[in-house]
């Protein structure tokens, strides 16, 4: 019993809130959680959130927000500038690819080879919709559809192409720079998060966002070193700063140039 309290009174709690800063009415996410002792602000392209003390008071959160207005204001109007526009699933549209773009070009009919799933993976097909493939021919990204698909459909099958390529890609550099860093991977897996491009476990499976095929292949090359070299620093110390620059010696220009790209 004395147990299950305790889980209810730690247990974190989410909540979606409004607040006047420098003028301005932000809403932003409100995260409670036993694991802080301070008040943290984070913006990314979700915007606003700010992680408190299970037992933070409203006065002492009312004080940070103000304090932080003025900044929390320049970030968001940062992020909304910097923010991409969404993309058009149709013929003409263009997408990223490794730093490029390619031209979506939509074409009805099934004349193409079916791409396999990343190892492990599952082919998903939209509930009520026949197989849609994706092909890439030049600058193009051929999209081969039935007649009435409707342009989730299209979206679908652009994104198990970007998980084919990366798959491939991500295991080609790894296989690279393994041997350079003197390090060998439990495994390389495809990531979907949200806030991160790469991960890695301390039993060495290292995880890179399917997110990265679109950006260049320099900064790639970044996150597959850095996570890497987390395989010999599990840490961020300057030992592990050593061991990233002995492959990559560029790598603080490109972590700076990484940390302007949202994940999308």
């Amino acid at each position: 019993m004395l147990k299950r309290l305790r889980k209810l009174v730690t247990t974190p709690s989410v909540e979606q809130r409004a607040a006047l800063l420098a003028g301005k009415h932000i809403t932003y996410t409100l995260k409670r959680t036993n694991r802080r002792r301070s008040i943290g602000l984070h913006i990314d392209d979700r915007g606003l959130i700010v992680s408190v003390p299970l037992r933070a008071s409203e006065k002492w959160l009312h004080s940070v927000l103000q304090d932080k207005a003025r900044w929390v204001v320049e970030k968001l109007d940062g992020w909304q500038t910097c923010k991409p526009a969404a993309i058009r699933w149709q013929d003409g549209e263009t997408i990223d690819y490794l730093g490029e773009l390619l031209m979506l070009r939509v074409v009805q009919g099934l004349f193409a080879t079916p791409v396999q799933p990343p190892q492990g993976g599952r082919r998903r097909v939209p509930n009520g919709c026949a197989v849609t493939l994706a092909q890439r021919r030049g600058s193009e990204l051929w999209v081969f559809v039935v007649k009435g698909s409707e342009t989730a459909h299209i979206e679908h099958a652009v994104s198990r192409w970007y998980q084919h390529e990366a798959d491939q890609f991500f295991v080609r550099r790894v296989a690279h720079y393994a041997p350079l860093l003197n390090v060998v991977p439990h495994a390389v897996k495809l990531s979907e998060a949200k806030t991160q491009w790469g991960s890695c476990t301390a039993h060495g499976s290292v995880r890179l966002n399917v997110q990265l095929i679109k950006l260049p292949p320099r900064l790639i090359d970044y996150v597959v070193v850095h996570e890497l070299a987390h395989l010999r620093e599990l840490n961020h110390s300057a030992a592990f700063w050593r061991v990233v620059e002995s492959a990559c010696p560029d790598y603080a220009n490109l972590r700076g140039e990484l940390k302007a790209v949202a994940i999308r």
